[in-house]
């Protein structure tokens, strides 16, 4: 009989994939240098000082655009470095899922979950309103916007490809969040003498004010246990927020990815309003939540997300052209330093009422 390996149409299918594979190569393999660079790192600063102060998705998109600045990758490296910005991408954030649970919204309490859904609708609204005040484009005051309100660079990075953004944008938000990101964790302890916090508060301030869940652990530390495992929790609940906020942007906001034609009328489906990668979040936190996911996969799938996420923000500052960052600079900074100070005093008034000394 004739060895159906080596019938023409898997002949035809292995050469296909080859074709489809081989031009991405180069540019993928790139991305991952930059990643490991940037992996290592952050390593070196935790064993210097404890923690990451620049996290590796920082460090990578600062890094390939100090590459693109010096050297501008050929076409051979194109279409890897753009399917690492895309495509892995968004498997990035559909693993996230596989980190959230339900159990973490039912251990905050209702009143203080209630508090930290109404801060972070809020603090969209107004970060988005301060950005378009300020004659920033609606796709990176999205981008402002929900990097402040809810988790900083990994916000940005899931909410990017639903909204089609540049990787001028996604720079800019990115870099400007980040070094505010840094001063908050820097100066947030100086809150505890000077507004008399408890650890309590002090904690549910960290998590409703500081970005990511590094950074919060670096903010709470130096407050005690108390503060930390607050603060953890918190802001959890607060990152839980970013698969329904996404789920609304892209059923809102879906002209914004530029993915109709203006003479299509035929309705779209639901995988066609809300992408396929913020689906599979969804599922895999429901898995989570329901114990069906084993408890050994978890690690690696964030892991994995992990991993990916950097190497996308690698792909997108290889993508990066510091003029048009340049011009939007200023404008930025104000954006996300306002944006921040607004989330700031709303969450000390938030902090009073709801753990009160």
């Amino acid at each position: 009989m004739p060895n159906r390996a080596d019938s023409p149409d898997s002949v035809e299918l292995r050469s296909g994939v080859i074709a489809r594979t081989v031009p991405l190569t180069w540019g993928v393999a790139l991305c991952a240098l930059v990643t490991l660079v940037a992996l290592t790192i952050q390593a070196l600063e935790e064993i210097l000082v404890g923690h990451p102060y620049l996290e590796a998705i920082v460090i990578a998109i600062l890094l390939g655009t100090a590459i693109r600045t010096i050297w501008e990758p050929g076409g051979r490296w194109q279409a890897g470095i753009a399917f690492t910005a895309k495509q892995l991408l968004e498997v990035a954030v559909a693993l996230l899922g596989a980190s959230l649970t339900l159990a973490a919204i039912a251990a905050s309490g209702l009143v203080l979950l209630a508090a930290i859904v109404a801060l972070v609708v809020v603090s969209l609204a107004v970060s988005f309103g301060i950005s378009r005040a300020l004659g920033l484009p609606v796709r990176l005051s999205i981008l402002i916007a929900c990097g402040n309100s809810i988790c900083g660079n990994s916000a940005i990075a899931a909410v990017a490809p639903v909204i089609g953004a540049s990787t001028d944008d996604i720079a800019s938000s990115i870099s400007f969040t980040a070094v505010l990101g840094v001063i908050v964790v820097l100066g947030l302890p100086l809150l505890i003498p000077l507004w008399q916090l408890s650890a309590t508060q002090y904690g549910i301030l960290a998590g409703l004010t500081v970005y990511a869940v590094p950074q919060v652990l670096a903010a709470t530390v130096p407050a005690g246990l108390v503060s930390t495992q607050i603060g953890t929790l918190v802001k959890l609940v607060r990152v839980m927020m970013l698969g329904p906020v996404v789920a609304c942007i892209a059923v809102f906001a879906r002209g914004l990815r530029g993915d109709r034609s203006p003479g299509n009328s035929a309705p779209h489906g639901f995988f066609r309003t809300v992408p396929w990668f913020i689906a599979a979040f969804f599922v895999l936190a429901a898995l989570r939540s329901l114990a069906l996911l084993p408890a050994g996969a978890v690690f690696p799938l964030q892991k994995t997300a992990g991993i990916l996420t950097v190497m996308s923000m690698a792909a997108l500052g290889l993508g990066v052209d510091l003029r048009v960052i340049g011009r939007v600079g200023g404008r930025v900074t104000a954006a996300v330093t306002l944006s921040l100070l607004f989330l700031l005093v709303v969450s000390l008034g938030l902090v009073r009422y709801v753990a009160p000394v």
